[in-house]
């Protein structure tokens, strides 16, 4: 019977850290380098560096988290362990709703991108239509088997950072003098230490499918930590291949492309271009992939029905969940309605870091022990979030309201109709 049937557990380090990778870079790194070169000049790499200790007590947090969990659900599982179901469905709902927003959005970007070298896609309804059915096809693939999915999302992987890679040799092998790095003013500085934030936001998806790893409490932690740290040089190796190679950076968000065609000609340029939308891409494919294990692990945990956690006897996959999250966000990219709930989706996310944070402490101190290393990881997690949850505006500050009002019906509803049974520990 189909409540019987589990995903396979196929995937090993190398697939994990795609899933990581691709959570985290995105459209960002293309636009990135003129931003922060443009803001605090020489310095920019360095504030990458700094964005990296920005966040690595969260990651810390969900490596030691993910050492008590084999299950899918990621944060769910965590929030619901130490405070109950209402906090665990929270955690998901939030990350569950912005990325639906965020796959809508993010491949109308990535289609922009490509119409820069196929002109026809900038027509209204052929940009629809094509927003439409790369997101249908993405979650088709996704439907046939976690395998395949890992599979094509390599493939993106390295059509996507093969042409950064190029552009950083030809930096490094051209005839560029690279400049000093000069500390910035620090008022120069404050003005895009969100920007670092928001460079590494995602990193924590990759626990959400913990159910089909082959070894998640042994490979989650080392690949989390890890990939941040890789993550982390690529971006301070584009940056610096920017600033050495463009004498004259500006803060245009296609900037990058210039320093290419510098660097490579107009080769450069297409090449970048191409880049760009295939890192959107794969991005979206990661969404694609882990979301929708959020609410399998959510239904799974009797936090939404059990008709998102059915497994399709044939592909082994939640299916259900994988078709419902591809069709709703395939559906939003038509109205053009989720600019509002953009705009809280980095407020969604904290709140998901703030419960996950949380939980560890509570975790410890039902065991009768709290690590005081953990402890101090938990509080600088704890201050970064609610320090960037300080940053925004009113109105992202109302539709995260809004959300949390939804989720919250949701989450009641779903109870009534789920029929009552003994928790799952």
């Amino acid at each position: 019977m189909n409540e019987k049937l589990a995903p396979p557990r196929t995937v090993g380090v190398v697939g994990t850290s795609l899933l990581q990778i691709n959570g985290m870079i995105g459209s960002g790194i293309f636009a990135l380098p003129a931003v922060l070169v443009a803001a605090v000049g020489s310095f920019a790499p360095m504030m990458m560096v700094f964005g990296f200790a920005l966040i690595l007590p969260l990651g810390f947090v969900f490596a030691w988290l993910a050492t008590r969990f084999d299950s899918s659900g990621g944060p769910v599982l965590y929030g619901k362990s130490a405070f109950g179901s209402f906090a665990g469905f929270q955690a998901g709902w939030g990350r569950y709703a912005s990325g639906l927003v965020a796959l809508a959005a993010n491949t109308h970007v990535m289609v922009s991108y490509f119409a820069a070298l196929f002109p026809v896609l900038e027509e209204g309804t052929i940009g629809a239509i094509t927003v439409f059915a790369t997101i249908v096809g993405l979650t088709v693939i996704n439907a046939l088997g976690m395998r395949k999915s890992v599979n094509a999302l390599g493939l993106m992987t390295v059509l996507k950072l093969a042409p950064l890679g190029i552009l950083v040799l030809a930096a490094i092998f051209g005839s560029y003098d690279a400049p000093a790095i000069v500390l910035p003013q620090f008022s120069e500085t404050e003005t895009v230490i969100l920007l670092m934030f928001y460079a590494f936001i995602g990193f924590e998806g990759v626990t959400v499918p913990a159910g089909e790893m082959k070894n998640p409490k042994r490979d989650l932690p080392r690949v989390l930590i890890a990939t941040l740290a890789g993550v982390t040089v690529i971006y301070v190796a584009v940056i610096w291949a920017y600033m050495t190679i463009a004498t004259e950076p500006t803060g245009n968000t296609n900037a990058l492309a210039g320093a290419a065609e510098i660097a490579l000609g107009q080769f450069g340029a297409v090449m970048i271009v191409l880049a760009a939308g295939f890192s959107i891409m794969a991005n979206n494919f990661a969404s694609v992939i882990v979301v929708p294990r959020m609410a399998f692990g959510m239904a799974e945990q009797q936090m939404l029905p059990e008709w998102f956690a059915r497994i399709n006897p044939r592909f082994l996959t939640p299916a259900n969940s994988i078709l419902f999250y591809g069709l709703f966000a395939a559906v939003l990219s038509l109205t053009g309605g989720f600019a509002a709930l953009a705009a809280a989706s980095t407020l969604t996310r904290l709140l998901t870091y703030v419960i996950s944070a949380a939980a560890l402490p509570m975790l410890e101190h039902r065991e009768g022990r709290i690590n005081p290393l953990h402890l101090v990881m938990v509080l600088l997690a704890l201050a970064s979030s609610i320090w960037i949850g300080t940053h925004a505006d009113s109105e992202a500050w109302t539709t995260f309201g809004g959300l949390l009002l939804v989720g919250t019906a949701l989450y009641f509803a779903a109870r009534r109709g789920i029929e009552r049974t003994p928790e799952m520990p």
